[in-house]
């Protein structure tokens, strides 16, 4: 038996695309053991992981802070004694980590990024598709030696989802649930509020349907729980459920509607059709759901677009055209589709 080490630290939507190459690689590899290392907060991604599949939480602010705290992680690490590592995420603190265990004679690979392709998607020199991120976790793996399929379902196909036993959530019945994370970590990937705003009025007075609004903050909250008192059918869950049991409500809805986002990859990872709004990123940069449809993606066809990867870049025309130019009957439009 082989045991190989992962490395996928960064944001939530990062990690969350690596979980169909995880559950992948263990299913493909019985015989092996995975041991996937990213902070402590992902755990809840990996509680229903097959058996073989393990998750190692760190916490880089405290115990592994700095260049020290690295190194004591890798004196930890080491007494694990893996056989292979592959690095996921190719930043300082896991390139001090390779570099550690290829000193001790473990075989390494990283991940090729693409970076010089990403660059020339957003400096508009070539609008053609690049990689997914998943085809290049993947391609990781194979240059480790362990060649595979990807193929995956839900992080619940090896057991079932957590019953959710708040009342105020209820039976499902014959409502169409739609999901919504209005939210995303940066502005130029955030459809404008009063336009969100008027999405969810308009599928509240539809009616056969109820909406479950996701988010997390103080700021968020305060949004969501005023769309919750003035439209009826509409229930926000900030605050309210642990991502394990969030995990569990998003695998009971019908569509979520999210921007590109944490929440599009979790709703991805449940099997859940999503519905993505799409601003100053741009699908082509890789980092579409797992198996979502390119008919679900709402997005403009401006020659700006994309002008970053990541959307932490201000509009240069300082309207967000790509986003403020979405009408909200799209976006209903396309939720209707799904839902009938």
């Amino acid at each position: 038996m082989a045991k190989i080490l992962a490395i996928r630290f960064s944001a939530l939507g990062d990690v969350a695309m690596a979980v169909p190459v995880f559950y992948s690689f263990a299913k493909a590899y019985p015989q092996h053991q995975l041991v996937v290392l990213s902070r402590s907060a992902m755990a809840p991604l990996f509680a229903y992981a097959p058996s073989n599949l393990l998750f190692k939480g760190v916490d880089l602010k405290k115990d592994h802070k700095g260049l020290k705290g690295i190194l004591r992680l890798y004196s930890e690490l080491r007494k694990e004694k893996f056989d292979a590592v592959a690095d996921l995420h190719d930043v300082l603190r896991s390139k001090v980590l390779r570099l550690c265990f290829c000193a001790d004679g473990v075989r390494v690979r990283h991940i090729n990024k693409g970076r010089r392709a990403k660059y020339r998607l957003v400096s508009g020199k070539f609008k053609t598709p690049l990689k997914s991120s998943f085809c290049r976790y993947l391609e990781t793996f194979e240059h480790l030696g362990y060649p595979f399929t990807l193929r995956f379902s839900s992080i619940f196909e090896f057991a079932p989802a957590p019953e959710l036993l708040e009342d105020w959530i209820g039976e499902k019945g014959e409502d169409k649930w739609i999901g919504i994370a209005p939210f995303a970590a940066h502005k130029g990937k955030i459809y404008p509020l009063s336009l969100h705003r008027e999405v969810v009025g308009r599928l509240s007075a539809i009616g056969g349907m109820r909406m479950f609004l996701f988010g997390g903050g103080d700021e968020e909250k305060k949004v969501l729980d005023a769309w919750e008192k003035e439209f009826p059918h509409v229930t926000s869950v900030v605050g309210r459920l642990r991502m394990q049991e969030e995990l569990a409500l998003m695998s009971k809805l019908d569509v979520m509607l999210a921007m590109d986002s944490g929440n599009m990859h979790l709703a991805s990872l449940v099997g859940v059709p999503v519905v993505s709004v799409w601003g100053a990123t741009h699908p082509y940069a890789g980092f579409m759901g797992w198996n979502q449809a390119e008919e679900n993606v709402v997005q403009l066809d401006l020659p700006c677009r994309p002008c970053s990867i990541y959307g932490n870049k201000p509009c240069r025309w300082g309207d967000y055209r790509c986003l403020t130019g979405i009408r909200p009957e799209v976006i209903v439009g396309r939720i209707r589709v799904l839902t009938e």
